[in-house]
């Protein structure tokens, strides 16, 4: 099939199954998603060629991935959503779950045992918590109730929750009560990830409260992994978390952009590409 942006051979579905009350995203509509985010914007018709099937299935994928505050219409076609706030928590855990779950896993293998370590909020993030489910001998302070849930029972652990305002919307705890807890510590490894990343190194997020925190964390741990997936060089976000002079180690699925490998090299930033080849997973590390 001539997929409308070309050869994304590879790319994992993103159903995972992780909540039946939620529709999750087909392959054919994480297509289309791509699509629209690659050229700005996609139209029924060229999609409708594309996928081989009739505008009105198109049309009915559009109106789905819009209801979700994934797409937004325009005539005849549709475009990204609006830069001003993020995909809901839910729909985050869907899109290339596969992609993070191998994110998480190469960033938790660079983690050792007796350590201590900070847990930002994301759906990336929780999958180094699930990846370090069977860690030893760990300190974990996180300001994510969803990290707690999934190492709670886990061996040989001190969980750690912040507090502060709970955002009902994803388990995360932010504002300043929680940027005073996590001042209590210094910490061996802080994990954290962002919304969207920039070709010149700025990690950017939706939420001032939540930045405030993410930056809490940096300047609270002697080393800093960033995790992130491919799409987020293709978002945007009005809020700027740091730079990458703050990041010890990048942890993706792809290779990133020219400049983004760039300002890695020029800050001495770590790259981790863990992708899966047949059945292993390869790490290249780039220096």
């Amino acid at each position: 099939m001539n997929h409308p942006n070309g050869n994304i051979a590879g790319r994992m579905p993103v159903n995972d199954g992780l909540s039946a009350g939620t529709m999750n995203v087909s392959e054919r509509q994480n297509d289309i998603l791509t699509a629209a985010r690659t050229k700005g914007k996609v139209s029924v018709d060229g999609l409708a060629a594309a996928f081989a099937v009739t505008p009105q299935t198109i049309r009915r994928d559009l109106n789905e991935l819009c209801q979700r505050g994934l797409l937004a219409r325009i005539h005849g076609g549709a475009m990204p959503a609006t830069t001003i706030s993020n995909v809901g928590y839910q729909d985050r855990r869907h899109l290339f779950a596969a992609e993070k779950a191998l994110i998480g896993a190469a960033a938790a293998a660079r983690i050792p045992d007796n350590s201590s370590l900070i847990i930002n909020i994301g759906t990336t993030t929780e999958q180094v918590a699930r990846a370090l489910y069977n860690h030893r001998d760990l300190v974990v302070i996180t300001n994510n109730i969803n990290v707690i849930n999934i190492l709670s029972g886990s061996p040989a652990k001190e969980l750690i929750l912040a507090g502060g305002v709970v955002r009902q919307s994803d388990g995360g705890i932010v504002g300043e009560a929680a940027v005073e807890f996590i001042q209590q510590f210094r910490v061996d490894c802080a994990v954290i990830g962002a919304s969207a990343l920039d070709d010149d190194g700025a990690l950017l997020d939706y939420d001032y409260r939540e930045v405030s925190v993410a930056r809490a964390i940096i300047a609270n741990a002697r080393r800093t992994i960033l995790v992130a997936d491919h799409q987020k060089f293709e978002r945007r976000a009005p809020v700027r978390i740091c730079d990458l002079s703050q990041i010890d180690m990048f942890v993706t699925d792809r290779l990133p952009p020219a400049g983004f490998r760039d300002a890695c090299a020029a800050n001495e930033v770590e790259v981790v590409v863990a992708q899966r080849r047949g059945s292993l997973v390869a790490e290249d590390e780039h220096e």
